[in-house]
């Protein structure tokens, strides 16, 4: 990673509206929020509006993301993205259920929370 990589990775106010790409660099719309783990501040989704007719948000995840001149890369494909979960956005925080089903969609490593509650995901 460079050093503008890292400045930007940490800068995550400043990605909003920039272009998102996938893995193979299809574009697959803006940024709209980046949602942070609460536990670890670490980012961990991104909500990007896709389509051109009936834009809706869908949440994409972040990690292993490529920040580069032209935009974000993510790991996942155009394909995923469209496929994923529809998530209604209750406020700032995503619920344990929708953070499980976005984790499994993606085929991340999921681990529920110890807690209750669940692990939060904020938006910033």
């Amino acid at each position: 990673m460079t050093e503008h990589q890292e400045d930007a990775e940490w800068n995550v106010a400043e990605w909003h509206g920039r272009p998102l790409v996938d893995l193979n660099g299809e574009k697959i719309g803006k940024l709209e929020d980046v949602y942070v783990d609460v536990e670890t501040d670490e980012p961990q989704f991104a909500t990007v509006k896709e389509g051109f007719i009936g834009r809706h948000l869908t949440f994409v995840p972040l990690g292993g993301i490529n920040i580069g001149p032209e935009g974000l890369q993510v790991p996942v494909t155009k394909e995923q993205v469209q496929a994923a979960p529809n998530i209604e956005q209750h406020g700032e925080e995503l619920s344990q259920a929708d953070e499980s089903a976005l984790y499994h969609h993606y085929e991340l490593n999921y681990t529920p929370p110890e807690s209750e509650s669940g692990r939060r995901l904020a938006r910033r």
